[in-house]
């Protein structure tokens, strides 16, 4: 493999790119950048600039990592981490739609898609296989889980569970089935999942308790149950909720 750098792209120093990267006209990757192998940032985008903190040392050594087969495309920024040492992280196979932002020392996994002008606050993780739908905004600290459908113009301000569809502000409006149909999940892991996310929303009491109550329990036989409801054991923000009986259609017969 080669690496390509179109005229006029800045690669500062200390940048390591993969075989087959290639960066177009236009772009920069400002240094302390990995990107991996078969990387494609397209023009204008900024991998790697300074966070948005007021009260940040540009002197500071952090960076950026993006695994192999992401594509950034037009005019998206990536900010560098804000502690010494740290990364902001991109995963591989992820798909940065144009003018789309991912502040310093989020964490975004593998196969995520951020729709045109998804924006990403500082420390946010998105799990794999998310998408984030154009002009979202997800607020600093935000959890999502992974393949979680994130409706455009979304208002992101608490945790989002795996397996979600999101919309409007923090509104829980079901559940993500074709996402999970298409990732090859099991009939029986898709039911359990239906019955885990009414068990933890529509059981009166601590969501947190709920959920760490039926993990011991019969309802958490899968691995992707099991995924769903530690989600809500863990973090310090409280959890996007239905705001109305969301629409979990049952699983029609082969």
């Amino acid at each position: 493999m080669s690496i390509s750098i179109h005229p006029s792209a800045v690669v500062e120093e200390g940048v390591v790119l993969g075989d087959g990267c290639e960066i177009q006209m236009g772009a920069v990757i400002r240094r302390h950048s990995i990107l991996g192998e078969r990387v494609v940032v397209h023009p204008y985008a900024v991998v790697g600039g300074d966070p948005q903190y007021l009260k940040f040392d540009r002197g500071t050594p952090s960076g950026v990592r993006v695994g192999s087969g992401t594509v950034i495309r037009e005019h998206v920024t990536i900010n560098r981490a804000v502690g010494a040492g740290a990364n902001t992280v991109v995963g591989e196979r992820c798909f940065l739609m144009a003018n789309s932002h991912v502040g310093h020392d989020c964490v975004v996994a593998d196969d995520v898609v951020l729709a045109n002008n998804a924006m990403l606050a500082g420390h946010v993780r998105v799990g794999s296989f998310t998408f984030v739908g154009g002009g979202a905004g997800v607020h600093q600290f935000a959890r999502i889980g992974e393949s979680v459908m994130v409706s455009g113009l979304s208002r992101v301000g608490q945790d989002v569970p795996p397996f979600a569809l999101i919309a409007e502000r923090n509104e829980i409006i079901g559940l993500n089935l074709l996402g999970l149909k298409r990732r090859g999940f099991s009939r029986d892991a898709i039911r359990e999942i239906k019955e885990a996310f009414r068990m933890v929303y529509f059981t009166p009491g601590n969501i947190r308790q709920i959920a760490t109550r039926h993990l011991a329990g019969p309802l958490a036989s899968t691995p992707e149950t099991r995924r769903f409801l530690e989600f809500f054991t863990t973090g310090k923000r409280g959890f996007a909720r239905p705001r109305r009986e969301p629409r979990i259609h049952p699983v029609l017969p082969a």
